[in-house]
């Protein structure tokens, strides 16, 4: 299966409207490239959203943890018996969504106990499949803190899309083959947070780093929030402040369950020896540098940005963006 998990609402968010009155919530017409659409109306909801992303980890685990135990539920076999039956296996990456948020897709699959893309018992249909996806979702829940006498809470939004995935011999008839999740999944990869939402691709020492950059108001809202969220002690295990500039998400982009397919450390091997046989012996006469002399370093980012400050000198980026 092919599935989509996407976060809650976290209130009314600036759009495009169609009809007799094209104004948005805020009253006032947005162009089709505004850095406004998909922003949130309330400030105020930035806590919670951030908060969301710093849990999105732990409860993609805890929506696996249910995810097993629907379908032995489904089977009617005992939850201890299903490794023995079947294996669940996936692989998933995350994106961020125009708002700021994440959300999860994954590929979902049951295989036999022979290995992957080995048949799993009779029962184990698409369609009990899709059902315990959809199930498990809707229970996956994880509690949050309390701020402001408020209790958080998480769980996934309520657009939950599952969809079979056909194999490319098939293609016929079908919504969604084996070639068109590749596609989806290459797409997702290659997508950070700089891409969706014109944030930041390295972590902050400082916030007020922040203030030398270019960045969306509604990213710089969200890293703020992150920031201030990290100084508080009883969420000092989120390490909001390590991944501020990932709006609070802590997790990778990318993983998969080692029975999915093969590991990542045999792809780092089979991509190390294909070098090892596509690289020239170095010749006789080449001359290797190795040894190497410190020679002196340029201005520290805080003396940068003094400098910058004082004399209008161009910063780095500003420096790599001219030159480009």
């Amino acid at each position: 299966m092919f599935a989509t998990f996407t976060a809650p609402s976290y209130g009314p968010v600036h759009g495009r409207r169609t009809g007799s009155s094209a104004r948005c919530r805020c009253g006032r017409t947005h162009s089709k490239g505004d850095p406004l659409l998909g922003t949130p109306l309330d400030p105020e909801r930035y806590t919670g959203a951030g908060l969301w992303n710093a849990h999105a980890p732990a409860l993609w685990a805890r929506f696996m943890l249910h995810l097993r135990r629907t379908i032995a539920d489904a089977a009617g076999i005992p939850q201890r018996r299903l490794s023995k039956i079947v294996r669940v296996s996936y692989a998933k990456v995350a994106e961020y969504q125009q708002r700021g948020l994440i959300h999860f897709h994954a590929v979902i699959r049951l295989d036999g106990l022979a290995g992957p893309y080995t048949l799993p018992p009779a029962w184990a249909t698409p369609e009990l499949l899709a059902d315990a996806i959809r199930i498990a979702a809707t229970r996956a829940h994880i509690d949050g803190p309390t701020l402001k006498n408020h209790t958080h809470s998480f769980a996934f939004g309520e657009q939950i899309d599952t969809r079979i995935i056909r194999s490319t011999a098939f293609q016929g008839g079908t919504a969604i083959t084996e070639g068109k999740v590749a596609g989806y999944v290459a797409k997702y990869a290659t997508k950070g947070t700089e891409a969706a939402t014109g944030t930041l691709d390295y972590r902050l020492k400082k916030i007020t780093d922040l203030w030398f950059e270019s960045v969306p108001e509604h990213a710089a809202r969200m890293i703020d929030t992150a920031w201030a969220l990290g100084a508080r002690d009883d969420l000092k295990h989120l390490n909001l402040r390590k991944w501020a500039h990932m709006l609070g998400f802590r997790g990778h982009f990318s993983t998969k369950t080692r029975t999915y397919s093969t590991t990542l450390g045999a792809l780092r091997a089979a991509r190390a020896a294909w070098h090892l046989r596509h690289t020239p012996p170095p010749s006789p006469t080449t001359l290797v540098l190795a040894h190497w002399a410190y020679d002196g370093t340029g201005l520290t980012p805080d003396l940068e940005r003094l400098a910058t400050l004082i004399g209008g000198c161009p910063t780095r980026k500003q420096e790599v963006t001219a030159s480009a």
